[in-house]
Order: structure tokens, then C-alpha cells, then sequence
């Protein structure tokens, strides 16, 4: 007959530095329902290994950018008693790719329209994708629409010296 080791827990003060989390964060996906403790020992928390995973788990999560509650629902389909299967991992992330295809996708066209605009120069309002992406500004008329905030006035600076500041007009 097979015995079975009984599983190793851990005390709160383990699992939040072999998951790179404070203490209170762990606390925090307790009280979430994210994660929970297997009993108290000595009034302390202690948990299962496989709480290591899941923590993980909610970390790549956030990468994604999903929300504390859309966490919360893809972990209430995962065993609590014990560390889900690399499949059943698998499942549960598959419709995070197309979130990330979409803020890759986004990204690249960052990336373009910054590639437009380095060294540019033009300050055009009416073609610039980033200033005035369909130019919006169109309808309020010919001319800048939108300046640079000025900079500050270093104190004790007379009028004379802030009334070219180039930053106020474009």
C-alpha cells in the first residue's frame, strides 16, 4: 500500500516571499476569494503549495490586464484544493490571447505613428496622426488648436523674460 506524505504548508511570511508578494497582498487575494489558507497553526495563517501557483497565476493575469474581477471568475473555475492542471491552465488563459494580440496590435501602430513624427518638425495640426489623429481640429477652425502647457516661471522672473517663452505659441 501506497502512502501518501501529508502536504507541506506554508506559513503566509513563506508564500509572500517565494511569490515576490508582500504579506498584505497575499491577505488581499485571501479576502478576494483568489487564494485561501488551509487552517491556522498557532493562530497563522498557512497554506497549500499550491498556492504558489495560483498567486502566479494572478500575476501573469494582471500582465494581461484582466481586473481583480475578471480574475476572480476565471479562478472560481479552477480546484481550490489543489494546483490546476497545465490543461486546465491552458483553458482558462486561451481567450487572454486575443486581449494581448489586441494591445500588440495597438502597440505597432503607436510605434508607427511615433515613427512618423521623430524628427519631423512640422507641427502640422491638420496631418498629425498623434496631435490630431482625422483631424479632429478641423472644425474649430483654421490655426493651432492645442499648445504645449508654458513652463513654469522661475520665481523672482520679471514679465519681460517669460513674454517670449516659445512654449505658448505654436
Amino acid at each position: 500500500m501506497k502512502q501518501t506524505k501529508p502536504e507541506t504548508l506554508l506559513p503566509i511570511s513563506v508564500v509572500a516571499a517565494r511569490s515576490g508578494l508582500s504579506v498584505s497582498a497575499v491577505r488581499f487575494y485571501e479576502e478576494r476569494g483568489l487564494v485561501s489558507s488551509r487552517q491556522r497553526v498557532a493562530g497563522r495563517r498557512v497554506y497549500g503549495r499550491s498556492v504558489l501557483r495560483r498567486l502566479a497565476f494572478i500575476a501573469a493575469a494582471q500582465k494581461v490586464g484582466l481586473s481583480i474581477a475578471e480574475i476572480q471568475a476565471a479562478m472560481n473555475q479552477l480546484p481550490a484544493e489543489r494546483a490546476p492542471s497545465p490543461k486546465e491552465w491552458g483553458q482558462l488563459s486561451e481567450p487572454w490571447k486575443a486581449r494581448i494580440d489586441q494591445r500588440i496590435s495597438e502597440l505597432e501602430e503607436l510605434r508607427r505613428s511615433l515613427e512618423d513624427c521623430i524628427g519631423c518638425g512640422c507641427l502640422s495640426m491638420s496631418s498629425c496622426g498623434i496631435l490630431n489623429p482625422q483631424d479632429e481640429a478641423a472644425a474649430q477652425g483654421p490655426g493651432a488648436r492645442w499648445r504645449m502647457p508654458p513652463e513654469p516661471t522661475p520665481p523672482g522672473a520679471g514679465e519681460s523674460e517669460s513674454a517670449g517663452n516659445p512654449s505658448e505659441v505654436l
